[in-house]
């Protein structure tokens, strides 16, 4: 584990993770048992622009701590760009802009002290098609405890974030081989443990199972509903049963068009229980869309 240190500074968030670049002792007892109803992410007013042109508009929702929220609606809604605003990915964007506020344990993750590497150290990611590296199971796993500088017996590292995203049995006697000879569901999975290996808060999944058959799919879902208790996770998914099976809050996102159809952007239009969501939704778009009326 890395070296780190206390710190009093006003950076610090009430679980005391500091986002600003100073390394801080982020363990909490407390992450042990789920806390039910704790914000994790206060959006307000988030919108998003890609140069002139609107993206997603004037978001305001909480995202709760050891959940699972999923964003759905239809393409184009602003599903993807929404979920890389909380880590700051579309940062990554030079046209990209974002307004209002994200809060991310008290702190504006949008704040010009605020070290945006710092944050995806923190909020990990893992992508809508698998990207191992060309290496070998062992060095994936290894390479962000590597480049961190994390403390700590590596193999240890790489089998607790192995057995962390239930793939450890299965690459045991293997971990000298090519992660690009492993099958789909199992790259997804050693991303997800790659994800894991440098100890984050947070894991955001864009599409993680679009390119994956019905069997590495449920194993995905399944390992979702195992980290929940330790990780806080947001999805974005095209798969109506998909998100009402895993999570446990919905937001669904619709595409808004200005008065001459000629631009459009995302806004979300509901935000509740995911049960509510799928069994009875407050707004008849929403209701449209679950039930299939609408795509």
């Amino acid at each position: 584990m890395t070296d780190r240190e206390q710190t009093g500074s006003d950076h610090l968030g009430r679980s005391g993770i500091d986002i600003s670049g100073t390394v801080v002792d982020t363990h909490d007892e407390s992450r042990e048992a789920p806390r039910s109803m704790e914000t994790i992410f206060g959006l307000k007013d988030v919108s998003v622009r890609y140069g002139n042109s609107l993206a997603v508009s004037d978001v305001s929702i909480d995202i709760l701590q050891n959940h699972i929220t999923a964003m759905i609606g239809p393409s184009g809604c602003g599903k993807s760009t929404l979920i890389r605003c909380l880590n700051r990915m579309n940062d990554l964007i030079p046209s990209a802009s974002v307004d209002g506020e994200i809060i991310y344990h008290g702190q504006n993750l949008y704040a010009k002290d605020v070290d945006p590497v710092e944050v995806r150290k923190r909020i990990g990611m893992v992508f809508q098609k698998p990207n191992p590296f060309p290496k070998s199971i062992y060095d994936n796993v290894a390479f962000g405890p590597r480049i961190l500088g994390m403390k700590g017996d590596m193999d240890e590292i790489v089998e607790n974030a192995l057995k962390g995203a239930a793939l450890w049995d299965e690459v045991k006697d293997r971990l000298s081989d090519n992660a690009l000879g492993m099958s789909g569901g199992q790259q997804q999975r050693l991303c997800i443990a790659r994800c894991m290996a440098v100890e984050p808060d947070v894991i955001l999944m864009d599409e993680p199972c679009s390119a994956l058959d019905p069997i590495s799919t449920g194993k995905i879902e399944d390992l979702m509903m195992d980290l929940k208790d330790r990780y806080s996770i947001v999805i974005v998914t095209h798969n109506m049963q998909q998100a009402a099976r895993v999570s446990d809050k919905t937001a669904f996102l619709i595409v808004e068009l200005d008065s001459e159809e000629k631009n459009r952007w995302g806004r979300v239009i509901e935000y509740d229980d995911t049960e509510k969501i799928f069994t009875n939704p407050s707004d008849k778009r929403t209701e449209d869309y679950v039930s299939g009326k609408v795509g």
